[in-house]
């Protein structure tokens, strides 16, 4: 299992460059850690995770490891295996098929609230977020576009001002991410995920509400069927490395 050393997650540097104490629990700061790690395919779906290895590259002991894993498998994100440790939770076509189901008519009825509730302010720190992922897109830099489309999708729920959505919303958000890098990591589908983005902007600055929630359930069943198709090539490749 490659890591990446990431910087000692109880440590923050304040702006007169002394170390700023978090007030976080240090379990919960592993378990974000982590998570983004999943998220992000550092980890990879049913990879076993080594345990003791992962504690010395995050720099922190077994104990607030083993209880950031506690709350990774209540996530559903990590399997914890009786007297056999612990593994990235797997991913399917099944189960992904089923979470755009359900996200793309969270984040269409986000769309549709939006249009008509979000402030200047934040109709102005979308347009931001926008340019700089068509300029990431554009220069291939996918870790950053990957970064900035999820805060995209984020404003978009928190300016719906809709608190129960947002909830059911956040409970799926991980998952989605985790399925979500597979489908932006194709050229092709970013380019068209670049467009819907686009049309978003213009639905949004329209305060047409209609057309945002068309073109962001349109644009999430897009990433839906294309994150399913990838998920179902990669599951082959699995299963054929493995019966090699």
């Amino acid at each position: 299992m490659k890591t990446r050393r990431s910087d000692h997650p109880r440590r923050r540097v304040g702006r007169r460059g002394k170390v700023a104490i978090s007030r976080v629990p240090l379990h919960e700061q592993v378990a974000d850690e982590i998570r983004h790690m999943i998220v992000s395919g550092e980890l990879v779906p049913g990879e076993k995770i080594r345990v003791s290895e992962l504690a010395e590259d995050l720099d922190v002991s077994l104990t607030p490891l083993r209880e950031a894993l506690k709350i990774l498998d209540k996530d559903g994100l990590v399997e914890l295996m009786t007297n056999r440790g612990a593994r990235v939770s797997d991913i399917s076509v099944e189960s992904t098929r089923s979470l755009f189901e359900v996200i793309s008519r969270l984040e269409a009825l986000a769309a549709e609230l939006a249009a008509s509730r979000i402030t200047e302010h934040e109709m102005a720190s979308l347009e931001d977020l926008h340019a700089q992922m068509r300029e990431r897109h554009e220069a291939g830099d996918l870790p950053t576009y990957f970064d900035l489309n999820r805060r995209i999708h984020d404003l978009v729920v928190a300016a719906a001002k809709n608190p129960d959505l947002a909830r059911v919303r956040t409970s799926l958000a991980f998952h989605v991410e985790r399925a979500r890098f597979l489908s932006v990591a194709t050229e092709g589908h970013r380019e068209k995920s670049m467009q819907d983005h686009d049309r978003l902007m213009v639905a949004l600055r329209a305060r047409d509400a209609a057309a945002a929630h068309d073109v962001w359930r349109e644009h999430l069943e897009r990433a839906g069927n294309e994150t399913c198709r990838l998920v179902g090539l990669w599951k082959k490749e699995t299963e054929t490395t493995a019966a090699e």
